[in-house]
């Protein structure tokens, strides 16, 4: 069923007859979404926003929910979690949203979550992270270290490569995903030479190049963040270390930096997403049809975060459906049935126990093309760190993140 809604919604051609057409007396489902659309952020915002946008539009395209349209409400954050604190109070308090969708940063996750959960409203974080959160209120679309910086640590010790240079963000993301790295390099067999944590506002990299050629890793290991951060990228390849050390990215392509990189700097940087662009499969192909539709076929790249977020308005929606409700209560427990999808990169399965899916992984380098190369993928990869902390359905009260140092209570 949930194929039939998603390419009826896709291409328009006819009203499913799950999805009955909008009586035009029904009161509309508001549904919110808050994201970076305009400061230092904005580099993933503006997909993050198009793919909202042409979501809840193929939502109301094939007949709305429940035989209601979506009104979607936006808020632009501005780079500021001082605002997704704001907006994501007045989407749940004067604007009655059922669901709120949003955040980038972890940063700006933990500002709305509070909120969300505080005020009972439905939140969807929809954003690749460095995993943990354990809410009942919250569910997670976007790949953690267990499906993404394993694969990536994995790929570099097969390809002979052992020692690695972490260079993070310096925020939450950034800390415990290293917390990752030094576990998954540890237990692989290789080891952690050095670490950087980078404010979001550095742009000048001479003092981490300098390390780095000190250091002699065989792997820098990418956790950066934003558009300032893209010039760690073109400072390392002017010094000359692209063919001496291998970049390996958990980040790298979310802010389309191999769009705005030129292809020696760019080209040979290895990343782990559930979503490319160039995935060959037949609902990529019908998923880019539509969004060049949308924005036209001079679109940068449609990035895994986009992907992400358009997963999360349809597992919600197929929930909704299920449920026969907005009810949050009812679309928790439809979404913790574990409700699938077929999306652009392929079958996402919400984890019941906790909140987060289930998706293949696709391992891709950069190329000189300013787009990606497939070069491996893993099917159904699960969040298994998550599943040996966290099961809301058996304590539905836990309201916290794990760490990787964390045990379950």
């Amino acid at each position: 069923m949930n194929r039939a809604f998603r390419w009826l919604a896709l291409c328009c051609l006819a009203f499913s007859t799950q999805y009955p057409a909008i009586a035009a007396d029904k009161e509309p489902i508001v549904v919110g979404s808050v994201l970076d659309e305009t400061g230092a952020l904005n580099v993933y915002g503006k997909a993050m926003a198009d793919a909202t946008k042409l979501a809840v539009k193929s939502i109301n395209d094939a007949g709305g929910l429940l035989g209601r349209p979506l009104k979607l409400v936006t808020y632009d954050a501005q780079s500021d979690n001082a605002k997704y604190t704001s907006y994501a109070n007045q989407l749940a308090l004067r604007d009655h949203a059922s669901v709120i969708m949003g955040g980038i940063t972890s940063a700006s996750r933990e500002a709305i979550r509070p909120v969300a959960d505080r005020n009972k409203t439905l939140y969807f974080y929809n954003e690749q992270y460095e995993g943990g959160v354990c809410d009942k209120n919250v569910f997670l679309t976007g790949i953690v270290p267990s499906q993404q910086i394993a694969p990536l640590v994995d790929w570099a010790i097969k390809n002979g490569k052992k020692k690695f240079y972490v260079v993070a963000a310096d925020y939450n993301y950034g800390h415990i995903s290293t917390d990752w790295v030094k576990q998954y390099v540890t237990k692989a067999g290789g080891s952690v030479v050095g670490a950087e944590f980078i404010p979001l506002d550095v742009s000048e990299f001479s003092s981490v190049i300098s390390k780095l050629q000190e250091a002699k890793p065989d792997v820098v290991l990418s956790l950066l963040v934003g558009g300032n951060h893209i010039a760690f990228y073109r400072q390392f390849a002017s010094a000359g270390l692209s063919s001496r050390m291998q970049i390996v990215s958990a980040t790298f392509g979310l802010g389309n930096e191999q769009v705005v990189l030129g292809p020696k700097e760019a080209s040979g940087i290895v990343v782990a997403f559930p979503y490319v662009q160039e995935d060959s499969s037949e609902d990529n192909r019908k998923f880019r049809a539509a969004w060049t539709k949308a924005y036209g076929a001079n679109y940068p790249y449609i990035t895994d975060s986009a992907a992400a977020v358009w997963n999360g308005w349809h597992l919600w929606a197929l929930a909704v459906t299920k449920a026969g409700s907005t009810d949050r209560e009812k679309v928790i427990k439809a979404l913790e049935s574990g409700v699938s999808f077929d999306g652009p990169s392929g079958k996402v399965t919400v984890d019941g126990p906790t909140h987060h899916v289930v998706q293949n992984v696709h391992i891709a380098r950069a190329n000189e093309n300013h787009g990606f190369t497939v070069i491996g993928e893993e099917k159904s990869v699960p969040p298994s760190y998550e599943q040996s902390v966290c099961d809301l359905v058996a304590r539905p009260n836990t309201a916290k993140q794990f760490t990787p140092s964390a045990k379950a209570n």
